[in-house]
């Protein structure tokens, strides 16, 4: 543990920089003439420096130097909250639904800073590129559609089914070294791989700067990850994180950046460094920074921004803005040696236990995991770069001179257009399928459960994707998923069960060499097909069409403020025990068709989520004394007029940024959400609803309730930040007792609350 005390401040910080030449670079090759200048944010850096007298580490540069007002405003870490300005917005079309729906209620005619749309979540998986991408197009064309006529009339760019998944597209195309980006998927850190400040959140986070508002954060407590040695041989990028979360569990980064330092960045590509950032969701960061190396310049030179690497260079050089200051202090360190990282498989059902390839098969035996692997699948937001496709295929041209084929379905996801396009070239997908693969749609596909595989029972897969909860991939529950890089899923593909392909053989005769690949295509990128359409030049020609009898889209009704009183004798509607992620409170797969109708996704409301009594979607009517769903129990409180409360335990809400596991509850007539902790977008997005999150001030305080208690929320007229809220707690034979309970709203926040959403705060304050 580093003490700000104990570092003496370099008398060498810089605090000024000469503008001898401009420092203004373009946000894109979209934004027509929009750009970022890294003199200005310096300034606004220099003023922090000036109050803080400290070394700064790097992602405090980047977030510090967008603050609305360096001059004044508190700067503590874990504790005050800032008020920012992101330089981009980026959507996706599973949330990308309601973040405009919201948006058309705020009234405003065009959005206020760069903002984009990408359809990459709702194509499902089944029989290859073209045949899913032409049938998911037909399937959603209502959404589409009216996300295509949304972006032309409120001034966003808009990327068609088939660009790409939305990182890899935003990393291609969109975000630079030293921007604030904000999106509405959890995987937005992806960007941290190329220095920028990248974060995840909700929609209704998104619509603050959409409508020109600050965006409001936490101040983050920094952890560094200190990397020495290099990578070499079949360790990767994915291992750096996959040894991270091993280290940090799921919840270890709440509240805190991750941020790489050390000689060993300088062995990882810019991609490589992207996905390392993408995973740090699954730790609970708020995002994840390296600093800009070589191989960030190398990235955007080969991308199209050559004019920005030439500023960034130089203006590193001058200032160090894209890099921590000597003695920069740290919350916490954390050593990793990249020369001893052996190659790791996280999982099942979570993406933080963590066994060495070397272990793999002995420890699924031992734990009653399937051996035998019954699919492969790599690509995806977090590894689908050139890098990860060229040394996945030159483990594939192996097994093929060797006359070894694929013995489990052997699925690959190119991250974009430009990615298809360039492997293609580059005769990466020949290869491929001669070994028995196939290329699926440029989307998001099995990583999100938009996947259409028949399967039953007990069975291993093994993803180079991120996220590895219950039923995540197929829905199946009993699929034992396993997170690893694309290099050993490739092995796994070809031996069809686990084992050690750096030791290991397959067929007991053919043994894998070392994968092989570079980090950027030998002849350069090849952009594809153009899947990218500009805002209108005439947004008043634009018509945007919801239907009133449309089961996909429906417009938002406000949300009633608070009422003034306590909420008084509310019912359990779950007393929830286990894990409850976004996926628990809002499942994906087949209910991604609904993201754009409240009305019709709120029927799978917490039906994922096992009760205290160990039983899943279930729960006892108060009011009946009857058992139903959950949804169905919320209803019926919420048309009787009757407030309820949802009880968690540990990190609720970990996962997705989906904004719509803190909507539903909401729509539903819930009114309070108490745990042990929240994960920091759905505690955000709760607040963002108007709903109260709380936690128990004593964590032993959740056993003491039972399902069929009465809560009482009570002084809420003096509800402050920082100050403890009273619960009361009645048995059902009339007995009671208080206990206490925390909350992190800030005195903005509390307005919220008292409106009945940020939405309907923002639309008062407009």
């Amino acid at each position: 543990m580093l003490s700000f005390s104990t570092r003496a401040v370099s008398k060498a910080l810089p605090v000024a920089l000469a503008r001898a030449a401009s420092n203004a670079v373009p946000l894109s090759n979209v934004d027509g003439g929009k750009t970022l200048d890294y003199g200005a944010l310096n300034d606004k850096l220099t003023v922090v420096r000036e109050r803080l007298n400290r070394p700064l580490t790097q992602s405090e540069k980047l977030l510090y130097s967008h603050m609305v007002h360096p001059e004044s405003g508190e700067i503590v870490r874990g504790k005050s909250f800032l008020d920012l300005n992101p330089d981009r917005v980026i959507l996706q079309d599973a949330t990308a639904q309601m973040a405009t729906l919201q948006f058309i209620s705020a009234g405003l005619p065009t959005v206020a800073v760069p903002t984009s749309i990408h359809c990459d979540h709702l194509i499902q998986a089944r029989d290859g590129a073209e045949s899913d991408l032409s049938r998911g197009m037909e399937e959603n064309k209502e959404v589409f559609d009216f996300l295509s006529s949304a972006a032309k009339k409120f001034g966003m760019h808009f990327y068609k089914p088939g660009a790409g998944i939305i990182h890899q597209v935003a990393l291609e195309n969109l975000i630079i070294p030293g921007m604030l980006v904000i999106g509405t998927d959890s995987h937005t850190v992806n960007g941290g791989g190329i220095g920028s400040f990248s974060v995840g959140v909700g929609g209704a986070d998104a619509l603050d700067a959409m409508v020109g508002l600050p965006w409001v954060l936490k101040t983050p407590k920094v952890i560094g990850v200190h990397l020495t040695g290099e990578l070499n041989g079949w360790s990767s990028a994915k291992d750096v994180i996959l040894k991270v979360a091993d280290i940090l569990t799921v919840s270890g980064g709440t509240g805190a950046v991750v941020e790489y330092f050390g000689e060993g960045v300088n062995s990882i590509s810019a991609t490589g460094m992207g996905t390392i950032t993408n995973m740090g969701a699954e730790i609970g960061a708020t995002t994840s920074v390296f600093p800009v190396t070589d191989s960030t310049l190398r990235y955007l030179h080969a991308t199209n921004r050559g004019s920005v690497a030439d500023v960034v260079s130089r203006f590193n050089d001058e200032v160090g803005f894209f890099k921590a200051d000597e003695g920069a202090p740290y919350d916490q360190v954390i050593e990793i040696n990249l020369s001893e990282l052996e190659p790791m498989l996280n999982g099942p059902f979570t993406p933080d236990l963590a066994t060495p390839v070397s272990q793999i098969a002995e420890r699924a035996e031992a734990n009653g995991w399937p051996v035998e692997v019954s699919a492969s699948l790599i690509g995806s937001c977090t590894n689908s770069s050139f890098e990860d496709m060229s040394r996945a295929a030159s483990l594939a041209q192996q097994a093929l001179d060797a006359g070894v084929k694929s013995k489990v379905p052997f699925l690959i996801t190119p991250g974009s257009e430009q990615v298809r396009a360039t492997i293609e070239a580059e005769g990466l997908v020949e290869i491929f399928e001669a070994a028995g693969g196939k290329v699926l749609a440029n989307a998001c596909g099995p990583c999100i459960g938009q996947w259409d595989r028949d399967v039953e029972g007990p069975n291993s897969i093994v993803t180079s994707y991120n996220r590895n909860f219950t039923g995540r991939n197929d829905g199946n529950p009993e699929t034992h998923a396993f997170v690893t890089s694309p290099e050993v899923c490739v092995a796994m593909a070809f031996s069809g069960k686990f084992f050690d392909p750096i030791n290991g053989t397959v067929d007991g005769s053919f043994k894998f060499e070392a994968p092989q690949g570079p980090e950027l295509p030998p002849g350069g990128f090849v952009t594809g097909r153009n899947m990218y359409q500009a805002p209108a030049e005439n947004p008043d020609d634009v018509e945007v069409i919801v239907a009133p009898d449309s089961e996909r889209l429906q417009l938002l009704e406000p949300f009633q403020p608070w009422s003034g009183a306590d909420f008084e004798d509310m019912p359990i509607l779950v007393l929830a025990k286990g894990k409850v992620t976004t996926d628990h409170i809002s499942a994906a797969g087949p209910w991604l068709r609904y993201r754009g109708h409240l009305e019709n996704i709120a029927n799978n409301t917490y039906i994922g989520v096992t009760n205290k009594d160990g039983k899943v979607n279930e729960a006892t009517n108060q009011l009946t004394g009857e058992t139903g769903a959950i949804p169905e129990v919320a209803k019926a409180y919420r048309d009787n007029g009757v407030d309820w409360i949802f009880v968690g335990g540990d990190n609720v809400g970990e996962g997705s940024s989906r904004e719509h596991a803190a909507l539903q509850p909401r729509f539903l007539g819930g009114k309070v959400a108490l745990a042990k902790s929240f994960a920091r977008i759905h505690e955000t997005n709760l607040k963002k609803m108007g709903m109260l999150p709380l936690t128990f001030a004593d964590a032993a305080d959740y056993d003491k309730l039972a399902a069929d208690d009465r809560i009482s929320v009570v002084g809420l007229n003096a509800l402050a930040p920082e100050d403890q809220v009273t619960i009361k707690v009645t048995r059902a034979n009339g007995e009671s007792f208080e206990i206490k309970a925390d909350h992190t709203l800030n005195a903005d926040q509390i307005e919220w609350f008292k409106a009945g959403s940020a939405l309907n705060f923002i639309k008062k304050t407009l």
